[in-house]
């Protein structure tokens, strides 16, 4: 039956070639649920992906491939990277991919920040008053 509205897409799953009929399956729940198998960490960072575009839909091909480096790199890796481009406050594919490829999710994350020691050469703020 043919659609008469303007500017609007028209598809018949049937027609599409197979390669292809699994992308109308593709949905932010599916994404952030495969991610969920994964860690919650990934899932998470799958989220901020989808959040950061403005159709959802613009974000599938980038969590798909986020995703696919678990099968390449293995879920360990893919955690403590999606863990470091968070801290950094980037989402995407090609920061994970750069994370992975430089090797940063080897590097760990300082979770305390660096104390100054008691030492009595060591002033302190209310010294300058």
């Amino acid at each position: 039956m043919r659609n008469r509205r303007k500017y609007q897409y028209t598809t018949n799953t049937e027609h599409l070639a197979s390669q292809h009929q699994f992308l109308t399956e593709w949905s932010a729940e599916k994404f952030i649920a495969q991610a969920m198998d994964i860690h919650e960490d990934v899932a998470e960072y799958i989220a901020k992906v989808l959040e950061e575009k403005t159709y959802p839909e613009q974000a599938y091909k980038s969590c798909s491939g986020i995703l696919s480096f678990s099968r390449r790199v293995g879920n360990e890796r893919l955690i403590d990277a999606c863990r470091c481009a968070q801290s950094f406050g980037q989402y995407g594919y090609r920061v994970i991919e750069e994370i992975l490829n430089k090797r940063l999710d080897r590097l760990k994350l300082e979770d305390e920040a660096a104390r100054i020691p008691n030492h009595k050469n060591i002033r302190g703020k209310d010294y300058y008053q």
